[in-house]
């Protein structure tokens, strides 16, 4: 062991490959830039016209093509965008936030298991109150932007 607690993985990355470990084969031209893509429409926001509020335009739905499984985007405005499409968008992007909760309970339960001395730490997973919190929190923001 180094020693050292807090690392750095570029830093781990050099060592390894000082080591002899070999570098991943870099992606192609056309694969980064679908990555930029996808990152852009990730991030793309419009607001409600009614309320205000912001909203993630677009949606990221699996699509199977023979062995390979694509993820073609879907714009939640547009009329060719059904309720099963965006249904099932949203029920994967539930089922990731289920997958974090669960590892997140797994990681705690293991500090607390390792830690019998300290204040166990207890994470609220019912996240209900929290998002109604930063739904209203979004609201007094904007009143004080106008």
């Amino acid at each position: 062991m180094s020693g050292v607690t807090d690392v750095d993985m570029k830093e781990v990355a050099k060592f390894a490959v000082g080591k002899g470990w070999p570098l991943p084969v870099p992606r192609s031209p056309l694969d980064l830039l679908a990555k930029q893509f996808t990152s852009a429409a990730r991030q793309e926001i419009r607001h409600d016209e009614i309320t205000g509020r912001p909203y993630r335009v677009n949606h990221s739905i699996p699509h199977k093509q023979g062995n390979e499984t694509l993820h073609l985007w879907i714009d939640i405005d547009e009329k060719a965008t059904t309720r099963k499409k965006m249904q099932k968008s949203l029920t994967l992007r539930r089922e990731q936030m289920v997958g974090d909760g669960l590892q997140l309970t797994y990681d705690a339960d293991h500090w607390n298991a390792s830690h019998p001395e300290e204040e166990p730490i207890q994470l609220e997973m019912d996240l209900a109150f929290d998002i109604e919190l930063r739904k209203n929190a979004a609201d007094a923001d904007d009143e004080k932007a106008a």
